[in-house]
């Protein structure tokens, strides 16, 4: 698993009312997804709202992401989870794209 992926998991409900099974890509350095039994994750969701803490991703401007509809990265909403309930990868995201992610990440953390 590395930084950047585009994975499947069945994400827990915050409330932990249940789960629903959505992609998810992987935020955390390759060297913990390396050395580490758990990854951190941001949810992908299909509400594409405009909004600063999360990011839209468009599959014909990133062919590899694996997804088929307009989709946005959640920054705000962030999980650590076991590498083992992730399902399986279904692509990745560009340079261009994981670095806007981070400036995302970056005003959700405070960083």
């Amino acid at each position: 698993m590395k930084r950047g992926e585009v994975v499947l998991v069945d994400f827990p409900f915050s409330d932990g009312s249940g789960s629903k099974f959505r992609p998810a890509l992987v935020v955390q350095a390759d060297i913990f997804n390396k050395s580490l039994r758990d990854t951190v994750l941001a949810t992908i969701t299909t509400n594409t709202q405009p909004s600063p803490t999360s990011f839209v991703i468009d599959p014909s401007e990133n062919p590899h992401s694996g997804l088929r509809l307009a989709c946005a990265v959640r920054c705000d909403n962030l999980q650590t989870l076991e590498q083992t309930i992730v399902q399986g990868s279904i692509g990745y995201l560009s340079r261009r794209s994981m670095q806007q992610i981070d400036a995302c990440l970056k005003l959700v953390l405070g960083l």
